[in-house]
């Protein structure tokens, strides 16, 4: 969590593996594609970074964060994909949606992990303000896309 006490791009070394020869699905929502974007170049620098084969990072567009859901589940059933990281934006408006569509898609990347026992990576921001979304997607707290991707290698660590 970013905060004034810890940024999203710090983390420990703790529990990495040799991820070479692991294939990655990244799925990133299109809504707030500005914010979404520099997520997902988080996600790629930081699994490249760490070793992984760029030919074996496989980003899919959604219209949505709702949609990360269905997509997760149809890359995780492939047996290939050893993690899914799920890159979305959900910006607080004037109504409840931002609760409906964060809990759903919470719970629903849960049931896909469980289901299919990978790494299901929730990268998905839910900030009040779009200045927010931006201080986690590359500005003053890091990139939440670089804790999205050491938490799927972390997790496959764990797994191994």
């Amino acid at each position: 969590m970013a905060s004034s006490e810890k940024n999203l791009s710090s983390f420990s070394e703790r529990n990495t593996i040799d991820i070479s020869d692991k294939k990655f699905a990244v799925i990133v929502s299109e809504w707030n594609e500005d914010i979404t974007d520099a997520l997902y170049n988080g996600v790629l620098e930081t699994l490249q970074e760490n070793g992984a084969n760029r030919e074996h990072i496989i980003k899919k567009d959604v219209p949505g964060s709702y949609e990360l859901t269905l997509a997760a589940q149809w890359m995780a059933q492939r047996e290939e994909i050893d993690a899914v990281i799920c890159i979305g934006c959900v910006i607080k408006g004037e109504t409840k949606h931002d609760e409906y569509i964060s809990n759903a898609v919470a719970q629903g990347l849960n049931q896909v992990a469980l289901k299919f026992n990978k790494p299901v990576i929730f990268g998905v921001l839910t900030p009040n303000t779009k200045q927010q979304a931006l201080d986690r997607a590359g500005g003053k707290h890091g990139n939440k896309g670089d804790e999205a991707a050491m938490t799927a290698i972390k997790m496959l660590g764990f797994s191994s």
